[in-house]
């Protein structure tokens, strides 16, 4: 799929914390590409460092050794300014929790990430990307007058105000219904397509597997498929 170099790539990512005398490798050595066009599912046991590898995908965490590119750009050395600019225009996050504001209505939620841009077409594109995931009577609810798979919906299309080139999904369907979660799959799968992203989900659900195109398997910190 794509180049060799892929939307994201880990080279040789190590992180290390430190928690009083004790060392903690939570990633070792990993290696990770995702393409546009592709969902690439994270799994492993509890502890196995997919919250980690998500954080370093997401220029949330920097890793202790080894390289982060986007696109072509080695982004390991630069400031948290710099980080701070290229996750809001390249990245999109999708949480277990939603994560949206209980005072805004939804499409002031999906707003929310691109309120620091002075483009004129904001409302419009969020307007668009509701109506997309079958939210268009829905424009003016706010979080509370939502079902869960509505409000995991919202979030989906806040992920992609910005245009971003990755999204990031953390246990997307963790709160939903077997059948919802199917819903909010669709949604993931069909964005690949009408947004050319890279999807890179972390998740306990096997039913997500079912919809990745690759499937990456973390155990003590390495990758193992």
């Amino acid at each position: 799929m794509g180049s060799q170099v892929g939307v994201v790539r880990l080279a040789g990512v190590t992180k290390r914390y430190q928690n009083g005398d004790e060392t903690i490798e939570a990633l070792a050595d990993v290696d990770f590409r995702a393409e546009r066009g592709e969902m690439v599912t994270v799994i492993g046991p509890s502890g196995s460092g997919k919250s980690t590898m998500l954080n370093v995908i997401g220029l949330l965490d920097t890793p202790t050794t080894g390289t982060v590119r986007i696109q072509t750009r080695d982004v390991t050395a630069f400031t948290e300014d710099e980080l701070t600019e290229e996750r809001r225009s390249v990245i999109g996050f999708v949480f277990q929790e939603f994560h949206l504001l209980p005072m805004l209505t939804a499409v002031e939620n999906v707003e929310l990430p691109s309120m620091w841009e002075p483009t004129v077409d904001r409302r419009d594109r969020a307007v668009d990307l509701l109506r997309r995931v079958g939210l268009g009577d829905r424009l003016d609810h706010t979080p509370d007058e939502l079902s869960g798979g509505q409000r995991q919906r919202v979030a989906i299309a806040r992920a992609l105000i910005n245009e971003p080139d990755i999204v990031l999904a953390d246990e997307p369907t963790g709160n939903l219904d077997r059948e919802t979660g199917e819903t909010i799959l669709e949604e993931l799968t069909a964005l690949q397509t009408n947004e050319n992203v890279a999807v890179v989900a972390v998740t306990h659900d096997e039913q997500l597997v079912e919809y990745a195109d690759r499937v990456v398997e973390l155990v003590d910190g390495r990758v193992t498929t």
